[in-house]
C-alpha cells in the first residue's frame, strides 16, 4: 500500500548528526499512526554519511529509502531527486540539521488536511547568527517585490506538499530552481504555519555567503524577468541623465568658458556609468548562463543506486506457489 505520507531530507556531511535524528525522526512518525516513508538523499556527501544511511536502511527497511546521488548537485537537487522517488499523498521536506524538530510533521499533516496542498513554514525563533538573520529578513523582502511570490521565510525548508503539487513539479526540467517558490506557483491554496527553530544539533550550515548570494541569484532570476526590466528603466533614465549633464557643460563652455576644476567630476561620472555597464552585462551574463544550462539538456541529477525494499505485489508474486493442476483420466 502507498504511505500517506513522504519525508524527504537531503544529506550533505551530516555524519556528526544523523545518529540524533534518527532517534526524534521515527519515534516522531510513529507516534502519527499512518503509513509513511522516509526518503534519505546523499548529495555525494564525503564523509561516512552514505554508509550510515545504508544501515539505518537495514534496521528500518519497511519505512526507510535512501537514494544515492553520484555527486553533489546541491540541497535543490537533492529535494527533487526525493520527490521522483515520493510516493505518498503529502510529502514533507526537513533538513538533517535538527533546526526544525521533527516533531512539528504532525503540524503540518495537520494543516493539509484541512485543504491545504501547499503548507510553508515561518520560524518562530531564529537560531541563527544575526546578519544571517537580518541579511535573510531583507532578501526575502527584495524577493517578494521582484517576484511577487508570498513566501515569509524563503530559508526554511519544512515544508509539505500535496501530490498535485509534486506532480506537477516532477514534470519540470529547471537546471536551476527554487523548490518552494516552484511549489508556490503550482500551489491552487496554499498557506504558512509557525514552527520552532532549534540551533543546530552538529556540524555547521553548508551554505557559505556565496552559495546564499547565488541561491538568491536563482530564485529571482528563475521567477522574474523584473532584474532586466529595472536594468533597461535605469540604463534609459542613466542616458537621459547623460544627455542632459553634456548639454549643461557645453552651455557652461560658452558661457563661462574653458575650465579645468570640472575634471574630476567628469571622471566620477564616467567610473560611476562604467559600473553600471558593467553590472548590467553581469546580470545580463546571469540570464544567459542560465539559458545555456538549460539548452544543453544534461540530466539534473544521476542516482547511483537506490536503496528500498521490493514492492510488496511483487514480493507476493515471487512466493507465491502455482496452483496444480487437476488430473484428468
Amino acid at each position: 500500500m502507498k504511505p500517506e505520507l513522504s519525508v524527504v531530507i537531503p544529506i550533505y556531511n551530516e555524519e556528526a548528526g544523523l545518529a540524533k535524528l534518527y532517534a526524534r525522526l521515527y519515534p516522531a512518525l510513529d507516534a502519527l499512526n499512518l503509513r509513511y516513508e522516509i526518503i534519505f538523499v546523499n548529495d555525494g556527501s564525503r564523509d561516512n554519511s552514505p554508509a550510515l544511511l545504508a544501515d539505518q536502511f537495514r534496521l528500518r527497511p519497511e519505512v526507510t529509502r535512501v537514494v544515492l546521488l553520484n555527486g553533489n548537485y546541491g540541497q535543490h537537487m537533492a529535494i527533487l531527486a526525493g520527490f521522483e522517488a515520493s510516493r505518498g499523498e503529502i510529502t514533507v521536506t526537513l533538513d538533517a540539521d535538527l533546526q526544525n524538530p521533527p516533531e512539528e510533521i504532525g503540524n503540518l499533516v495537520a494543516k493539509m488536511r484541512e485543504g491545504y496542498d501547499y503548507v510553508g513554514s515561518i520560524r518562530r525563533k531564529r537560531q541563527d547568527s544575526a546578519w544571517r538573520t537580518y541579511a535573510s529578513k531583507a532578501m526575502n523582502r527584495l524577493r517578494e517585490k521582484i517576484t511577487h511570490i508570498k513566501i515569509t521565510d524563503q530559508g526554511n525548508m519544512l515544508r509539505a506538499y500535496g501530490r498535485n503539487v509534486i506532480d506537477l513539479i516532477n514534470q519540470c526540467s529547471e537546471v536551476n530552481t527554487f523548490v518552494p517558490a516552484l511549489a508556490y506557483t503550482f500551489a491552487r491554496k496554499p498557506t504558512e504555519i509557525t514552527v520552532e527553530h532549534e540551533e543546530r544539533v552538529a556540524g555547521e550550515s553548508k551554505y557559505s555567503l556565496y552559495s546564499l548570494i547565488r541561491l538568491n541569484f536563482d530564485l529571482m532570476t528563475g521567477f522574474s524577468l523584473v532584474p532586466l526590466q529595472l536594468f533597461s528603466m535605469l540604463g534609459m533614465v542613466l542616458s537621459a541623465a547623460s544627455g542632459l549633464l553634456v548639454l549643461l557643460l557645453l552651455l557652461r563652455r560658452f558661457l563661462l568658458g574653458a575650465e579645468a576644476e570640472g575634471v574630476f567630476t567628469l571622471f566620477a561620472v564616467v567610473f560611476f556609468m562604467l559600473g553600471v555597464v558593467l553590472f548590467g552585462i553581469g546580470l545580463l551574463g546571469e540570464y544567459i548562463g542560465r539559458i545555456f544550462q538549460q539548452v544543453r539538456g544534461r540530466p539534473q541529477y544521476v542516482v547511483k543506486t537506490v536503496l528500498q525494499e521490493p514492492p510488496f505485489v511483487e514480493r507476493r508474486q515471487e512466493n507465491k506457489v502455482s496452483p496444480s493442476l487437476p488430473e484428468h483420466p
